[in-house]
C-alpha cells in the first residue's frame, strides 16, 4: 500500500524546489501528482508539468463528472483562479507512492478522500522577511509581474497557515527551509521512516 507525500506551506518557502530535489532520490522512488488551475501559465513553466493548465469550462465537466477530489477558487487580482486535485485515473496507490503540493485547505480534501493513513504531511516553513524577498524576486523575473497578486497571497497565507489552522489539522512535523541541502535531508528521513 503506498503513500502521497503531501508538500504545503506559504508561498515562496522553496515548495517547487524541495519536490524536484525529492523527486532525483531514486530511493524514495516517488510518483507525481500534478494537479490542475485555470490560472494563466507562468513563464518557464509547462503544460502538464507544473499543473495541468485548463480553462473553467472543463474544470466543469470534471466537477460533472465527479472526478475534481478538491477545489479552491482564488479571488485574485487578475481575475477568479482555481487550483484542484483530480480523480484522473493516475494516482495507484496499490502500486506506489506519490508525491503532490498543495494548501492545508487540499491536505485536508486528500485526507478525507484517501483516507489518513496514505497521506504523509510535510509541512515546510520559512522566516516571513525571507519568503517576501524571494517572492518579490520570482516576479521581478516574470515578463508581466504582478505585483498585486503576489502580495495578496503573501497576505491570505497568514490566514491559510495560521499555527490554529495547522493545529487543528494534526499537522506536527515542520521543516525549516533556511538551508536548503539539510532541510531536504530531513524530510527524506521522515519520508523514509514512515513509508
Amino acid at each position: 500500500m503506498g503513500k502521497i507525500v503531501f508538500l504545503m506551506g506559504k508561498s515562496s518557502t522553496g515548495k517547487d524546489t524541495v519536490f524536484k530535489e525529492l523527486l532525483d532520490q531514486e530511493d524514495l522512488g516517488l510518483k507525481v501528482i500534478i494537479t490542475y488551475t485555470t490560472r494563466p501559465i507562468r513563464d518557464g513553466e509547462m503544460q502538464g508539468q507544473e499543473y495541468f493548465f485548463v480553462d473553467e469550462e472543463a474544470f466543469q465537466k470534471l466537477k460533472e463528472r465527479g472526478r475534481v477530489i478538491e477545489d479552491r477558487l482564488y479571488h485574485t487580482c487578475h481575475g477568479p483562479w482555481r487550483y484542484f486535485t483530480v480523480d484522473d485515473g493516475r494516482i495507484d496507490l496499490e502500486n506506489g507512492n506519490y508525491i503532490m503540493i498543495g494548501t492545508l485547505e487540499s491536505y485536508l480534501k486528500n485526507r478525507e478522500y484517501f483516507g489518513e493513513d496514505k497521506l504523509l504531511p510535510v509541512l515546510i516553513e520559512l522566516d516571513d522577511g525571507e519568503r517576501l524577498q524571494r517572492a518579490l524576486d520570482r516576479e521581478k523575473n516574470q515578463d508581466q509581474p504582478k505585483y498585486d497578486e503576489m502580495c495578496r497571497r503573501f497576505l491570505a497565507d497568514g490566514e491559510d497557515f495560521s499555527q490554529e489552522n495547522i493545529a487543528a489539522a494534526g499537522i506536527k512535523q515542520k521543516f525549516y527551509n533556511n538551508e536548503l541541502k539539510v532541510c531536504i535531508e530531513e524530510i527524506e528521513k521522515y519520508i523514509k521512516k514512515h513509508i
